[in-house]
């Protein structure tokens, strides 16, 4: 993808975001924890972090072009659909931060430009 093309962003998540991130995130930790880190990311702001600093900090691998939801949000870069911010969790017992909404949007935006600034609700 050229470099030159603008990622547009939604002001907040979509509602259905969270409900993801708190059925991954009721995989990780109990119910109650996991419930109630997706009531603060509902109320948190939004923050601004670098792709590449997103991926450090999560310890995830990059996938690639070839997983059919990373093709379908490069898809909606490259026509200016906006994409929905991701949804953060900081496990400082693990010392890494839980993607807990949004892994496919990350690798397609990391994909196009390492340095692009997403924005992210992070608890």
């Amino acid at each position: 993808m050229p470099k030159t093309l603008e990622i547009k962003w939604l002001s907040q998540p979509e509602e259905h975001d969270y409900l993801a991130a708190l059925s991954y995130l009721s995989l990780l930790k109990d119910e109650k924890t996991a419930s109630a880190h997706a009531d603060k990311l509902k109320r948190a702001s939004v923050s601004r972090y670098k792709a590449k600093d997103i991926f450090r900090a999560s310890q995830l691998s990059l996938l690639g072009i070839s997983n059919a939801h990373v093709k379908k949000d490069q898809q909606k870069i490259q026509s200016g659909q906006p994409l929905s911010p991701l949804l953060l969790v900081r496990d400082l017992d693990q010392g890494k931060t839980i993607v807990a909404d949004g892994y496919h949007r990350l690798c397609a935006v990391y994909s196009y430009d390492e340095d692009a600034v997403i924005p992210c609700k992070i608890v």
